[in-house]
Parts: structure tokens; sequence; C-alpha cells
């Protein structure tokens, strides 16, 4: 099928990326590091090794995940449009749809693998340090998939850049924006609201619904146990009431379908 060849030509253009390479190596890194600093504390607290090391690399991941996709994305469109590559590869029986499609799958690949890297990682030293029956499966796959989606939204949100922009510096200074937003600056808006509400009508019936609108806190919330939520974060365990794990679920799952779609949108008004 066309779209694996693209996928296939564009895991190739991966593999050269040396940050890609380095991506794959912060994920490790950081993995181990938060799982040894993190399985410290467990004797004491009385939480399982996996919990608290899952919540450790969730923090990381809600980071790192959005800016490898963002920088694997950015200049998919766009920087093929300044090489002449994009005319190229449409003079051969290929739509844009396919061409979307290929690049987000060897993206979304290149993500997964470098998750898969550091959970790997993770679980392999909880099984060393604490032994294999503290070992549990189901809390580090609902991280590897609902971080591949989280990584997912921001891949189409990268593209959304590089459909609308014609320069690939343009295209890197405005998905560092938006990964600053959507990260960073986006919870701090939120908390100086409710610094402000003082409790009110925002902090009861708006607030919780505009924390799980935001994908990178869907995604926490989703992977945040009870225990750590109740101890770390209580904040997002009242939002967690409110919207449910249906609503983040919901969240999360919508943000790669709607940033493709409309990534589709740009690319089809790309004049070559």
């Amino acid at each position: 099928m066309p779209v694996f060849h693209v996928t296939r030509l564009e895991l190739m253009i991966a593999r050269r990326n040396w940050w890609v390479a380095t991506s794959v190596i912060l994920m490790a890194i950081f993995s181990v590091v938060l799982t040894l600093a993190g399985g410290a504390p467990t004797g004491s607290l009385g939480v399982a090794p996996v919990l608290v090391a899952t919540t450790s690399i969730t923090t990381l991941s809600v980071y790192l995940v959005p800016l490898i996709a963002l920088l694997l994305s950015h200049d998919a469109i766009a920087g093929e449009v300044e090489r002449g590559t994009l005319a190229l590869s449409l003079s051969y029986p290929l739509s844009r749809a396919e061409i979307l499609i290929g690049k987000f799958l060897a993206h979304l690949l290149v993500l997964a693998f470098a998750i898969a890297v550091g959970l790997v990682l993770a679980a392999a030293l909880i099984a060393f340090r604490f032994g294999l029956p503290e070992l549990s499966i189901p809390p580090l796959l609902r991280l590897f998939l609902t971080s591949l989606t989280l990584g997912a939204a921001f891949l189409g949100m990268g593209y959304c850049v590089s459909g609308l922009v014609r320069q690939p510096s343009v295209a890197t200074g405005m998905v560092i924006v938006i990964w600053l937003i959507s990260v960073v600056l986006y919870d701090l808006g939120l908390l100086g609201a409710l610094v402000a509400d003082n409790g009110g009508t925002f902090t009861r019936s708006v607030f919780p619904w505009l924390l799980v609108a935001n994908p990178a806190d869907a995604f926490r919330m989703l992977n945040m146990p009870d225990v750590s939520v109740a101890v770390l974060a209580s904040g997002l365990s009242a939002a967690g009431s409110v919207s449910g794990t249906t609503g983040q679920l919901v969240s999360l799952l919508s943000w790669p379908v709607l940033t493709l779609v409309f990534a589709w949108t740009a690319f089809r008004k790309v004049e070559l």
C-alpha cells in the first residue's frame, strides 16, 4: 500500500535524525532515574513500587512526549515544501491524505519505541529491586497506551502548524509556543483563576472541565493512581471526580482525531 511506503521512508529519515536517538536515550535515562529515586519511599508510604514509578514517569511523559511529538512533526510538510520534495511525492500516485497518514504512522512508531524503552527499563528495575511479584503490568500498559495517545495528539498539532506555515524555522518557534502553552502556561492560568475565584462557581463547575479539555491534563489524571493523587495532587483528584474516567478518555482520544482532520484540511490548501 502507498501509505506503508511513505511510512517506511519516514522511518528511514527518522533513523538518521540524531535527536530522535537522543529522545529515546532521554526517555530511558529519566525513566531509570525516576524509578530508582521513587523506589526509596515505597516502604514507608505503603505504596506499590510500580504505582510510584508510573506516577513519576507520568510527570516525565507529560512534558517530554509532547515535545518529542512536536519536534518530529513540525517540518513534516513545511520542510518538504522548502526542499521541493513534496512536489516530487505528489507526482507519484499518492494522495495528500496517504502522505499524511504515512508520516503519522512512522512518527507514532518512533514515539512508541521511545516510550516502550523507558517503560521496559523501569519494569526491569522494579522486578530486580523488589521482586517479580511486585511488578504489575496493567499500570505500565495503561501508561504506554495513554502516552502514545498523548503523543498522537501533539503529532497532529505539529502537522497543523507545518501545513499552515511555509518555513520550518517558523514552524519550530510555533510548536515550542504550543508546547509551553499546553504543558506549562495552561495549568498556571487555571491555578491563577482558582486563586482568584476562591472556591466559587468557577472552581466547582468550570475548572474541572477546562482541566480535562487539555490533553496533557487528561493524560495526567488517567495515570495518577488514587493514592498518589491524594498525596501529590488533590486538585487533580477533585477534577477527576467531576469529569470521570470516561470524560478523560474522550478528551484524550478526541484530540488526535481532531488535530489530524485539521492537519489534513491545512495540507490540502498547501500550494507547491
